[in-house]
């Protein structure tokens, strides 16, 4: 005890030590068993008390060294000396192990929660969106660092670089609004090493039946359903998958934006067949193509927002229609609920208080019976509607509407048109393909009672 006592810095340490250790040791359990809901605790329990910890242990010894001469001659002067160095050793040494224990713990634990989605998204305020689009399915399951993250060492150092420095821009408020994504930046990660670890580009999937609903602006909000028969396909069978990334397949292009929307150049080999062939757009300038950057297709080229999707608002207000959150017998609500959800807001403030109005002041001058008779289902609305707006849009940020492109598809971005436009040809005339039946086959095409679900006794509301 002489020696932690014997100059202010070292009783200081202890202090630290101890006020760190104690408060660690009661908020480890807590969040262990899961029961903790703020998404900082994790970043106290696992970032800032071991700092705490970690600066205490570094000024004890800085204390010690400091006093050293009065310690040594406090020592000197216990008439068994070697008994009190003893029991000094001891001291140490229990301290030491302790501490390495704890520092261990504290180690692991901690980058167990830096790849936790709330770590992720919840801690750092500017990943809000990619957050909250993250509960959405199919990979709402899956971990951040999953996909984010190349195995080994190396990936992690490099994660974790970069991290450090997308910290340094939110604490001199340097980053960019809106964050750009993987594929603006060129940070994506290769499939090999992210979906293929459970997506094998050479099974065969087969076709997949896909029903598109939509609803009309007509006072009724009329439904209508599109059926598709997509053909998947995989491995050596072609389809879509097939065609792109089966054995020996390999197609490159070269991009002219960020975005990678505008490809002027496409390369397609085929190792199976031999075949070479160079697609150009028709409105390419030759000239600058070997400028160009280049890229080997892969998955993302085409399925870019697969873990963080946003809607388009018509998209999003049928989705809510179609699963009831929306009171779809309220007349025009389609119609007036796209039309609130993609005006412009300030803050979420002003929308919180915009939408929800706007629905009743509709339905009150308008249908004023409706908004006497049907009040509840007029509030409901308004808050369904407020809920698509937040999901999708965050003005603090600069995400709004169609700030993240989804490359999957052809009817709201350009998406398979990017290449398939019938307008890049090759050297002998042939041309990428944009005939539909390709890709799929069109079994109904936005009826409102389709045959082909009545057939396939799919119920039809």
């Amino acid at each position: 005890m002489v020696l932690l006592t014997s100059h202010w810095i070292s009783m200081l340490g202890a202090a630290l030590v101890t006020l760190a250790g104690f408060c660690w040791i009661f908020a480890l359990p807590i969040h262990i068993r899961g029961h903790v809901s703020n998404p900082y605790m994790g970043l106290l329990t696992f970032i800032a008390l071991p700092l705490v910890f970690f600066a205490g242990l570094a000024l004890i010894p800085i204390g010690i060294a400091l006093a050293k001469r009065r310690v040594i001659g406090e020592f000197n002067a216990i008439p068994d000396r070697r008994t009190a160095w003893r029991k000094a050793a001891i001291f140490f040494g229990v301290m030491t192990v302790v501490n390495l224990v704890i520092a261990s713990q504290v180690s692991f634990r901690a980058m167990e929660h830096m790849e936790t989605v709330q770590f992720c998204g919840l801690t750092c305020h500017v990943m809000k969106p990619e957050f909250t689009a993250h509960t959405a399915p199919p990979h709402q399951e899956v971990s951040c660092a999953t996909c984010h993250i190349v195995p080994g060492a190396t990936g992690w150092v490099k994660a974790k670089m970069a991290g450090t420095h997308q910290l340094i821009g939110v604490i001199f408020n340097t980053y960019t609004r809106p964050i750009e994504s993987a594929m603006e930046n060129n940070r994506l990660v290769a499939s090999a090493d992210t979906c293929e670890r459970c997506h094998a580009r050479e099974k065969f999937v087969g076709p997949r039946l896909r029903i598109h609903t939509k609803f009309q602006d007509d006072e009724a909000n009329t439904r209508t359903e599109t059926v598709l028969m997509m053909q998947v396909g995989g491995g050596k069978q072609g389809g879509i998958h097939g065609a792109h990334l089966g054995p020996g397949v390999q197609i490159s292009y070269g991009a002219a934006d960020k975005k990678r929307h505008t490809i002027p150049w496409v390369e397609y080999r085929n190792t199976g067949t031999n075949t070479t062939r160079t697609y150009l757009a028709s409105d390419a300038d030759a000239s600058g193509l070997a400028a160009l950057p280049k890229f080997e297709m892969q998955c993302v080229d085409c399925h870019n927002r697969i873990g963080h999707s946003f809607d388009t608002p018509e998209g999003a207000v049928d989705r809510a229609l179609a699963g009831g959150e929306i009171p779809l017998t309220l007349p025009l609500v389609r119609k007036t609920g796209v039309e609130l959800v993609q005006a412009a807001y300030k803050s979420d403030a002003d929308a919180e208080q915009a939408i929800p109005a706007g629905v009743a002041s509709f339905y009150s001058s308008k249908y004023p019976d409706v908004a006497g008779q049907r009040a509840a289902d007029v509030r409901a609305a308004g808050q369904a509607l407020l809920a698509v707006y937040r999901r999708n849009v965050f003005p603090d940020l600069k995400v709004t509407w169609g700030t993240y492109p989804d490359n999957l598809g052809h009817v709201d971005f350009p998406g398979c048109f990017r290449c398939h436009d019938g307008a890049h040809a090759a050297s002998g005339g042939a041309s990428i393909t944009q005939d539909c039946n390709t890709c799929h086959q069109a079994l109904a095409m936005e009826e409102t009672s389709p045959e082909i679900l009545k057939t396939l006794g799919v119920p039809v509301p």
